[in-house]
């Protein structure tokens, strides 16, 4: 399974970044492009109409604002879109946060904290642990890892 990572402008590439980081911890290909949902409206409807085709099995879509990329992909396609919100200046993210989580009713948008990328791809890698053996024995070792950092803290 292959991830598309879509942010709304190059400003959310710093928070996205860790979502691209996570996947190459566990091999998991992935594809980045900075698209709009308002500004390149037939370009963004092409790219998600066709993301299947390029072999992608998730999207993860980061915007700010009034943060539409999110709500806009899961509108065009049956793939699972997971949502980051982006911390603006003028609300600190609670705009992009509010404009993701309140899909209407069958156009689900799996969302996550405001710049919580590294989340949406550890939940891209919970997905495809479903289907692929090796993704999922690395989820159990990171997890195993996870408890036994905090079982091995000392204060």
């Amino acid at each position: 399974m292959k991830v598309s990572i879509i942010m709304g402008s190059t400003s959310d590439l710093n928070v996205m970044q860790a979502a691209m980081t996570t996947l190459e911890e566990f091999g998991i290909e992935y594809e980045k492009r900075v698209i709009s949902a308002h500004r390149t409206p037939q370009f963004f409807s092409e790219y998600i109409s066709k993301a299947e085709e390029r072999g992608i099995g998730v999207v993860i879509a980061g915007a700010g604002g009034a943060a539409h990329l999110p709500g806009m992909a899961a509108a065009m396609t049956h793939l699972p879109v997971i949502g980051v919100p982006i911390q603006t200046q003028a609300l600190g993210g609670m705009d992009s946060l509010l404009s993701i989580v309140q899909m209407p009713s069958g156009v689900p948008v799996a969302t996550m904290a405001i710049n919580g990328a590294k989340n949406a791809a550890l939940y891209a890698v919970q997905i495809a642990s479903l289907t692929e053996a090796d993704v999922k024995e690395k989820l159990i070792e990171f997890r195993k890892k996870q408890a036994e950092k905090v079982l091995n803290a000392t204060i």
